[in-house]
């Protein structure tokens, strides 16, 4: 359902941590953190991103990529005594399968956490087709992999 689309991206997160690049650019965004899993007939995903204004959250769907960005201003007028926050600019993309509808993708930021339900698109759902045997009234149905009905006849 879900692909990575830079296999790289993890490597990035843990050297930004290990060496205190803090700060995201346009050309150089930080990885923000997220968790996936699928609830039914929904497919959740939940980005972290504490201290963000929620218009400063773009989100880009085109065919089945879709990509998070959002911004954590910089503050260059404070002289800092501790510093473990990144700020800066923040990015995300992901290539979804053809299985979800990313026509009907809903989105909500709550207390620092960004949600994205995506449903399973309809032709991905399992479906029943009837089937008709040799000249007999009687019907049987077979469980398939569409939300269609469709009736074979022998």
């Amino acid at each position: 359902m879900l692909m990575r689309s830079d296999p790289f991206r993890e490597l990035d997160r843990l050297s930004q941590q290990m060496f205190g690049a803090a700060n995201g650019t346009p050309a150089r965004p930080t990885v923000m953190p997220m968790d996936a899993w699928r609830e039914g007939d929904t497919f959740v995903i939940e980005f972290d991103l504490p201290g963000v204004h929620p218009e400063s959250i773009d989100l880009d769907v085109e065919r089945n990529v879709v990509t998070v960005r959002a911004e954590r201003p910089v503050q260059d007028d404070r002289e800092m005594l501790a510093s473990e926050r990144t700020r800066g600019v923040f990015s995300r993309q992901l290539v979804l399968g053809d299985n979800l509808d990313t026509e009907r993708i809903q989105a909500a930021y709550d207390s620092g956490v960004l949600t994205l339900r995506i449903p399973v698109a309809e032709q991905a759902k399992p479906r029943k087709i009837t089937v008709s045997h040799g000249g007999s009234s009687g019907r049987q149905e077979i469980s398939g992999g569409s939300a269609e009905r469709q009736a074979i006849n022998a």
